[in-house]
């Protein structure tokens, strides 16, 4: 995969390009304008400051940190937050909080671009003639259905209207870039936006313009996206589409600037004037072309919809192989690579979608809660990204510097979008919030357990397995028996296992096979490893796995056996006398120890409540055997107390009575 990372610019690369990754920062325009203009007066100091603004964070933010510099980042050709994390890891434990953080961040605004986006186009109907009386209640009905819609269609997948995406956006783009050039000429000053002096100058002389800020970072919204990607385009389609993509994007808001200039100077924008349709994306088309207007920009809006749920799958698949997230069914609807539909997240962001479009209603409502989140995955990107530059070995002049001024951005970014907070900021705030929480209390709860399993030494047992293995007074339990192990070293195993096979019910068997899954921070790799701790009776298999490979168990552990057995190292045909004369297979039973919190700990209180998080989000989840992908006629569930900490011995005594 890792070419696909460097891959040569194509035409269809950048077509596709076009089509997946543009959708967020692409519908921008639909509302970036509106939420500067709010209850502000139209004049040359905020329209050129603002657009102004607006260019330099477009080619600060979007174009130097994450086209230039982010890209270079790529793990095997894949790109995104939790592929950067996987490069950086090792380098500092607190990292995965930094992950967590922007991860929880990025699943937030999934739920806050498809209504923001969708309202802002729908509300364009207000600009045809018979329309300009339509209720609020009609566009969100509208609304609804079209996110119910795109919802449903999820789970058949995207691979054929996938096709659509980049001749649609690609139109959408064009249509930015001639309907802004159109209306240059109404006011030809707009270009000294191009200034940053006019930026600066609003930011610090325009009253209350450091606020504008807020709404300015609408801008470059989808930004992360454009590294998320990565591996679906490849870093160059990214970069030269991205030169297409930015010069419409910023002579739509020239033009837009200059049609509010020329027609609408000194005048105030109110919001109930936004509340009726006004809005200069619309204003600058004209009046032949405002319904074919709306209807490719509908379109880029379900387009940008679509692109920010796909990348939430991935998001959570990532997270889940990462051990960030409990484990969740996972579908494939379409043979397409990384094509994959989690119904779970699926149904939580169509829940988040319709809640947010029923409580704001309107696009302008909805500007208040948009961009408070992504601020903090893209500050998460940013240290990250720092210490791919230190493991790099970059110059610490260079790291420092790129530090000072995206923390200096972001920074800035963040304190402007809190003003939103109490507008509705705090939505997207408290959903990142409990998403955060999950992930925290999944990753804490396995370091807590982690610090109490008891390993032991597998040569110890192996006399032991082996006369269990032949003692025919014991009923046998299976042919094959397979338990899965969490032991990095081949040479040890889990205490429990072992309870499990000698102690508990001691399991016969013919063939004891122990499987453990090493993820790896490659995102493809698939390979594994035999070791034969005694030759056809104990073999353990090592499955070394990429983040982005679902570790379905059953089909990768039939694909071992086939080939040990094609290499002679093994024997499955059934032991029974009676089977075994006809060649019959031996049956495979798998068996998957599902702990619980045991009463015998002693725990701090925030680890006690930790752990009972943990055990309840686990009963919301995908069981273990369904986790791994295993068959569940072929599995045996065996509840196994979960003792992290053992309690302190009582101080009992023995009493005798006095006549003994």
């Amino acid at each position: 995969m890792s070419s696909h990372g460097n891959s040569k610019v194509s035409a269809a690369g950048v077509l596709i390009a076009l089509g997946i990754i543009y959708g967020d920062i692409g519908t921008s325009p639909l509302y970036v304008l509106n939420a500067i203009l709010k209850d502000r007066l139209v004049t040359d100091t905020l329209i050129l400051g603002s657009l102004s603004c607006v260019i330099w964070t477009l080619t600060l933010q979007t174009t130097i940190k994450y086209v230039i510099l982010t890209l270079r980042a790529d793990n095997r050709g894949e790109g995104g937050i939790f592929s950067l994390f996987a490069l950086v890891r090792r380098r500092r434990k607190w990292l995965v909080y930094t992950a967590m953080i922007g991860g929880a961040a990025l699943l937030a605004d999934g739920m806050i671009t498809p209504p923001i986006s969708v309202t802002s186009a729908v509300e364009g109907l207000r600009n045809i003639e018979i329309l300009s009386e339509i209720t609020d209640t009609t566009i969100v009905c509208i609304v609804l259905g079209i996110i119910s819609g795109l919802f449903f269609l999820q789970q058949f997948g995207t691979a054929s209207i996938g096709k659509l995406f980049g001749p649609i956006m690609t139109l959408w783009f064009v249509m930015l870039g001639i309907l802004g050039t159109a209306h240059l000429v109404d006011y030809p000053g707009i270009f000294k936006a191009f200034n940053p002096y006019y930026a600066i100058n609003v930011l610090t002389n325009y009253p209350e313009g450091f606020w504008l800020l807020g709404a300015v970072f609408l801008c470059t919204t989808g930004a992360e996206a454009l590294y998320s990607d990565l591996g679906h385009c490849g870093r160059s389609n990214i970069r030269a589409s991205w030169v297409f993509v930015k010069a419409c994007l910023i002579l739509n808001y020239l033009g837009q600037g200059a049609w509010l200039l020329a027609n609408h100077k000194d005048k105030l924008i109110s919001e109930a004037m936004i509340t009726e349709g006004f809005n200069p994306f619309y204003g600058i088309m004209p009046s032949w072309f405002v319904i074919a207007g709306i209807i490719i920009a509908t379109s880029a809006a379900i387009i940008a919809s679509q692109a920010l749920i796909s990348g939430s799958f991935t998001l959570i698949s990532e997270a889940i192989r990462l051990n960030l997230w409990p484990k969740m069914r996972i579908k494939y609807p379409s043979e397409a690579r990384g094509q994959l539909y989690v119904p779970g997240i699926n149904t939580m962001l169509y829940i988040g979608c319709c809640a947010i479009v029923l409580h704001f209603q309107k696009a302008t409502n909805m500007e208040a809660a948009y961009g408070l989140a992504i601020t903090m995955c893209m500050l998460s990107t940013t240290i990250l990204f720092a210490n791919f530059l230190v493991l790099h070995r970059a110059r610490p002049v260079l790291i420092y510097l790129f530090l000072t001024v995206y923390f200096s951005i972001e920074i800035a970014f963040l304190i402007a979008n809190l003003e939103k907070f109490p507008h509705g900021g705090y939505v997207t705030l408290v959903a990142g919030g409990a998403l955060f929480i999950i992930m925290y209390v999944w990753f804490r709860a396995r370091k807590i357990k982690n610090r109490y399993v008891e390993f032991v030494r597998l040569e110890d047992y192996v006399p032991n397995i082996r006369d269990l293995s032949g003692d025919r007074s014991i009923p046998k339990y299976a042919t094959h028996l397979v338990y899965l192990t969490s032991a990095d070293n081949p040479r040890e195993i889990e205490h429990k296992i072992i309870y499990s096979i000698l102690n508990r019910k001691p399991k016969r068997a013919d063939i004891y096979w122990f499987i453990h899954v090493d993820t790896l921070d490659d995102p493809y790799t698939m390979e594994y490893k035999v070791t034969h701790v005694m030759p056809n009776d104990i073999i353990r298999v090592e499955f070394r796995l990429g983040f982005r490979v679902q570790p379905r168990i059953n089909i990768l552990f039939r694909k071992v056996v086939e080939d040990l057995v094609k290499n002679k190292e093994v024997n499955i045909t059934s032991r029974y006398e009676s089977l075994e004369r006809s060649n019959v297979v031996g049956d495979f039973q798998f068996i998957v120890l599902e702990k619980y919190l045991s009463q015998d700990n002693e725990l701090p209180w925030i680890e006690r409540l930790i752990m009972r998080l943990h055990l309840w989000i686990k009963d919301q989840s995908l069981s273990e055997e369904r986790g791994f992908g295993l068959d569940t006629s072929n599995v045996v569930v065996e509840k196994f107390p979960l003792i992290v900490t053992a309690v302190t011995r009582p101080n009992l005594h023995r009493v005798f009575d006095e006549e003994q």
